[in-house]
C-alpha cells in the first residue's frame, strides 16, 4: 500500500502546477494587450549596434528609430531586439549616392 500513496502524492503536486499555470495564463490575458515599453534608465544606454549612436524610442511602433541609417530595432515584451537582422528600414528609399556631400 505504501507505494500508491507515493504515487497519489506526486499527481497531487502535479495538479497544483498545472493550477499555477492556468493562474499565469488567465493574468496575462486580461485587459487590452498593449505594446510594453522598454524601461527609460535603460534607453539612455542603448545605443545602435551598428552606427553606436544613441537611439530614439518610438512609442507608437514601440521601437527604438535610429534616424541617421533609417533603421528601426523592434520592442518585443518589453525587450528591445537589437539586431541588425530584427531592424526593418524606416527610409523609404536610400539616398541618391552622393547627394549629400559637395
Amino acid at each position: 500500500g505504501s507505494l500508491h500513496g507515493r504515487h497519489c502524492h506526486r499527481q497531487r503536486d502535479r495538479d497544483q502546477e498545472q493550477d499555477k499555470e492556468k493562474e499565469q495564463e488567465q493574468e496575462q490575458g486580461s485587459g487590452p494587450a498593449r505594446p510594453q515599453p522598454p524601461e527609460p534608465s535603460l534607453l539612455r544606454f542603448l545605443v545602435c549596434p551598428l552606427s553606436k549612436r544613441p537611439l530614439r524610442y518610438e512609442e507608437a511602433t514601440n521601437e527604438l528609430i535610429n534616424e541617421e541609417l533609417g533603421i528601426a530595432y523592434p520592442i518585443i515584451d518589453g525587450i528591445p531586439t537589437m539586431v541588425p537582422e530584427a531592424a526593418r528600414r524606416t527610409h523609404k528609399k536610400p539616398p541618391a549616392e552622393g547627394s549629400e556631400q559637395p
